[in-house]
């Protein structure tokens, strides 16, 4: 506590009882608490970065801000991060290491928004989802695919209430394609993290039952890595609805059969923005993709990427969309599109490095890992949509779906 650090936490602003605050929460929930610290003292914890002790935090918050906060505030804030697990010292990780053992040595992953997100009941689950096929996919025939190479798919992965018509869509194009594969690879963003590729040997379970990990080939992945990087932040994979909600609909299009999966979470590609580099030139992925290359000769490998496109507007930090911010998103959006349907990564990754995301795309990397990884095969576009993102529709949320293959 001498010089106190911050775990990597989510940190949202909110209003709390009339004022401006901000929620802290721990995505890989390690911590159970939610902490809501007053925005004004909020700011005091930029300073929580393992180089300042508490006396030292009130001088330089002083010199920025010319406001002097009393040091037994500041002291008492950190006790009380402290006892939320919230700070990156030895007792925070006493208590990873309890909840990773834990989270190990269960049979499976357990469903994050079973009974939230989607109904936690087989049954009630299965006629949701067969809801939303039969009110979007009218006239959609199953596409049939030449398996001696792999195939992809984009799925969304809003919720499915907002979302659910272009599951639809994509979902029942790629029908047939997954109830064929024989190796399904899942690439989902990492809302949480920055590493590159997070990685775990837990199964997934949906309502339907358990889709099995191989994990023979994440340990060839974890080799290619680096077990440690690899495993890292694997606690993210309980929490992280990208993978989940994409796996559900998987196992519903199979009726509920098994196939071995790969669940990868990949993180920000935002060192490429501005490094000059090209993260299909960096040796660490072709590392990866190399490794999975290899693993789907001889097998129907569906590779998904688990994406969503825009998230702009004050919900997520910038201006309220008006006619002309909605029409500038549209175009943006088709660029992307366009270049999926080529099955241009390298397009793809430029047209948002050219404008440093600023529609804050929400899966560059799934998406762009995904097309590398199945080599130029041209996409077609599955449904669009524009989701609200807050109640007077000044943000909204793009995803769109595309199949590789045809």
């Amino acid at each position: 506590m001498s010089k106190p650090r911050l775990r990597a936490l989510d940190v949202r602003p909110i209003d709390y009882q009339g004022q401006a605050s901000l929620l802290l929460r721990d995505p890989q929930q390690i911590s159970p608490h939610q902490f809501v610290v007053p925005q004004p003292l909020g700011a005091v914890l930029a300073y929580a970065d393992g180089h300042h002790d508490a006396p030292a935090m009130v001088r330089v918050f002083a010199r920025k801000y010319g406001i002097l906060l009393p040091e037994e505030l500041v002291a008492e804030l950190l006790d009380a991060l402290d006892e939320a697990l919230m700070l990156d010292n030895d007792r925070a990780e006493a208590a990873r290491q309890a909840v990773l053992a834990d989270y190990r040595a269960a049979p499976h992953r357990v469903p994050a928004l079973a009974g939230g997100g989607y109904p936690a009941d087989r049954r009630a689950l299965w006629q949701h989802l067969q809801d939303h096929l039969e009110a979007a996919a009218d006239g959609i025939e199953p596409l049939a695919v030449d398996w001696s190479r792999p195939v992809g798919l984009l799925s969304p992965h809003i919720d499915y209430t907002r979302g659910g018509a272009v599951y639809a869509q994509v979902w029942q194009r790629a029908a047939q394609i997954a109830r064929e594969a024989e190796l399904v690879i899942l690439l989902g963003t990492d809302h949480y993290g920055s590493d590159p590729f997070t990685l775990t040997r837990q199964h997934y379970a949906t309502p339907y039952g358990v889709l099995p990990t191989d994990t023979a080939l994440v340990d060839e992945l974890a080799a290619a890595i680096g077990p440690e990087a690899a495993f890292a932040g694997e606690l993210r994979h309980r929490g992280e609805h990208s993978l989940e909600l994409v796996a559900v609909w998987l196992h519903h299009m199979r009726d509920g059969e098994p196939v071995p999966l790969v669940p990868i979470l990949t993180g920000s590609f935002y060192p490429y923005m501005h490094n000059g580099a090209t993260p299909g030139g960096d040796p660490a992925v072709a590392a990866v993709l190399d490794v999975l290359r290899r693993a789907a000769v001889g097998r129907r490998t569906l590779v998904v990427a688990s994406g969503d496109l825009a998230h702009v507007g004050p919900a997520f930090g910038g201006r309220a969309l008006d006619r002309a911010g909605r029409r500038r998103l549209a175009a943006a959006d088709d660029e992307l599109i366009a270049a999926m349907r080529r099955g241009d990564a390298d397009g793809f990754f430029g047209a948002i490095k050219q404008v440093q995301d600023r529609n804050n795309v929400c899966g560059v990397a799934p998406i762009f890992l995904t097309m590398q990884l199945l080599g130029g095969l041209p996409g077609e576009q599955w449904g669009y949509a524009v989701c609200p993102a807050d109640d007077a529709e000044t943000s909204v949320v793009t995803v769109t779906g595309m199949v590789f293959g045809g």
